[in-house]
């Protein structure tokens, strides 16, 4: 049935090979810069966090990664191909490649589970009968650690951390190859936050998807992350500064040379305080 619902995952014989490129990226609002001459490469198989404060420009970074926004500036490649020049059958097929986990899950309340989870294989009309759309669905529900039971209940009849779930396993319900993350965490206590951390790695070892997690919970940064990729806010960079601060191995933030990148992993003001009392701070 796997090979029905998509074409085989490449992820294990290209691991390490450039995935998702971005080059010379820019993105503005009317006036509003909010990306500037992004250059960012991303390999099969590995985790990237994106950290930085709010209105940095993560949730636009993964919007451009997935096609849901075009650059005002700049290329996005997916594995080679620019997604500028796709049509919009092209778009839909390569969609079909990612997943994505919406901040609030962002399920449809008038749904059962069973039909949220559902939702992508009928979308997209993949040919599965009664019986294998329900394997696939009591499968991925079972991934994600719910009860069986669950299929029939609706939306609002769950707590934060099992509509989280479920929105996972509506993103896997079409084998992704590639898993996008807007703040996976957000409003879960410590407990369930971990939980969600431990489905990422997860889906990351079982499945080999490459993972895009943009969070601002350094939790999920240590548990999950191969790599590290902070941005700063467009408005408060120094002439010519590039906006990506930091990339590279989760480790080493806390003792980066750039106290901006300390400031953060230790949740410090510093800086950010002094701006605001001065009345210099833009975002």
């Amino acid at each position: 049935m796997n090979e029905t619902l998509t074409q085989k995952n490449p992820s294990i014989a290209r691991a390490g090979e450039p995935i998702i490129e971005l080059k010379r990226i820019s993105m503005r609002f009317r006036r509003h810069v909010v990306l500037q001459d992004i250059d960012l490469t991303i390999r099969r198989g590995e985790t990237v966090c994106v950290i930085g404060e709010s209105g940095c420009g993560k949730t636009v970074l993964l919007k451009l990664i997935i096609g849901l926004l075009q650059p005002s500036s700049g290329v996005v490649l997916f594995d080679g191909v620019d997604l500028a020049g796709l049509g919009d059958f092209e778009m839909s097929r390569t969609r079909l490649r990612f997943g994505f986990l919406f901040q609030m899950a962002a399920l449809f309340d008038s749904m059962t589970i069973f039909d949220n989870v559902a939702f992508g294989p009928r979308e997209h009309g993949l040919p599965l009968n009664p019986a294998e759309l329900k394997k696939l669905v009591d499968d991925r529900l079972h991934e994600v650690g719910l009860p069986s039971g669950i299929e029939f209940k609706k939306p609002a009849e769950l707590s934060g951390g099992q509509r989280k779930r479920v929105g996972l396993a509506r993103a896997l319900a079409l084998d992704p190859e590639v898993m996008l993350y807007d703040e996976p965490t957000t409003g879960l206590d410590p407990i369930m936050s971990d939980v969600i951390n431990e489905l990422i790695l997860q889906t990351q070892r079982a499945k080999h998807v490459t993972g895009v997690v943009v969070t601002h919970d350094m939790k999920t940064v240590v548990k999950v992350a191969d790599r590290v990729v902070m941005l700063y806010p467009h408005a408060r960079l120094k002439p010519g500064e590039p906006q990506i601060i930091y990339d590279g191995d989760p480790d080493a933030m806390e003792t980066h040379p750039d106290l901006r990148v300390r400031q953060f992993v230790r949740g410090e003001a510093g800086e950010r305080l002094k701006e605001m009392s001065n009345g210099s701070d833009n975002s």
